[in-house]
This record gives structure tokens, sequence and C-alpha cells, in this order.
């Protein structure tokens, strides 16, 4: 296989993270990135963190968006959530087991995604976070499962506080979504580049055909 033949690869990815407050979107971004926790956090503003990872060999930039707490809808209230949305190439939803309001906010999330992205299948992963509490669950795996799957998600139920493996391996299922998908759109591009082509090649050899029957 020549150089020019090998499979085109995505060097850097754009992560958005989603949910309601209080549900571990800055602690699991920062755990990820430094595989420290730190429980308490106060910020109002989105936060973009930088990071180089190693996923499956292959290496990658990362930016993850740490989104602050917005209106789930498209309008002025909710500009800046869906510009967050628009920049990302993959998402990560989270909720907490110990709020139902967040898991109830997951689905109105990936309908936001879908909208805005105008396509189905766009790279997300549900996390649900603080397992550690299991004495406050108020949302059963099943139903996280479950909602997962009528979402067509990756689905991962983990505490952020008690370790970095589950999270790691969680954002490293959304950078394979994100690398298929990236593969996908190359792999349509390519075939519409063909097309052009033979559709550029038949309208020519019409035109010299008809020049020489004049």
């Amino acid at each position: 296989m020549t150089e020019s033949s090998q499979p085109r690869k995505m060097n850097r990815a754009k992560l958005v993270v989603l949910g309601r407050d209080n549900c571990g979107k800055t602690a699991l971004c920062v755990r990820f990135i430094t595989r420290r926790f730190i429980g308490e956090y106060d910020h109002k503003k989105e936060v973009t963190y930088r990071c180089r990872k190693t996923v499956d060999s292959e290496p990658i930039d990362l930016e993850m968006l740490d989104t602050a707490n917005k209106q789930e809808c498209v309008g002025s209230t909710g500009s800046s959530l869906e510009s967050s949305i628009r920049w990302g190439d993959g998402f990560l939803i989270i909720y907490s087991i110990t709020d139902r309001s967040s898991f109830e906010a997951v689905s109105r999330l990936k309908r936001l995604i879908d909208h805005i992205k105008q396509a189905l299948g766009i790279p997300t992963v549900i996390v649900a976070n603080k397992t550690d509490v299991e004495n406050g669950r108020v949302v059963r795996t099943e139903e996280g499962q479950t909602l997962a799957a009528d979402l067509r998600c990756s689905f991962y139920e983990l505490s952020v506080a008690e370790g970095c493996v589950a999270v790691e391996t969680a954002v490293a299922q959304l950078v394979r979504e994100v690398r298929l998908e990236y593969q996908r759109h190359l792999l349509v591009m390519d075939t519409r580049s063909r097309m052009l082509q033979m559709t550029h090649a038949l309208r020519s050899r019409l035109t010299r055909s008809k020049t020489m029957q004049w």
C-alpha cells in the first residue's frame, strides 16, 4: 500500500460534556485529564480543557468543552448551548444516579444534539455518575441502560470519585465513535468526488461525440 493510499487518520477531536449542574461534568473532565479527583467546583462559565491522549495505540489531541448549565432549547436563551453543540464532534451526556431531573434531561439533550446537527447517529456516550453514593440512588441501572438503548448511545455507569479507569474507558469509547464517524464522512466525500468525476468524464465524451458527428 502506497503512502497516498493509507487511510486518513483523525488527529484531533472536539468533545462536549453536557448535563445538569452537580452531576459531575467538571470532575469527569479533570479526572480524565489529570487522573485526580476534586470534589468541589464553582464555575458558571464554559471551560475548554486540552490534552493529548492515546486511544487504541493511536495518539490524538483532545479538546473537552465543559459546558455551564444552560437552557435545553434552541433560540436566544439557548444560543450558547447551540453553538457548543455545533462545535463538537462527539458528546458525553452525564447524569447523577442520585438526581432524577438530571436523568430526565438526557433525552432532551440528545434530541437537541440531533436537531442541531441535523443528523442521527452523532457520536454520543451516556454516563451515569455517582455510583459511590448508592444509598442515595433514585435512578436504577436498568433505566439508564434502557434509555441508552432507545437513544442508540453507549452507556457507562461509574463513579468519577472512585477512580479514573472507568472514566478513561467511557471517553475512549467516545473517541472511537468519533473516529468511526470521521471515516464514514471521508467515505461519503470520496464517493461523491468519484461520482462527480465520472459525470464530468461522461459529459466530456458526449460532447466530443456530438462534435465528431457534426
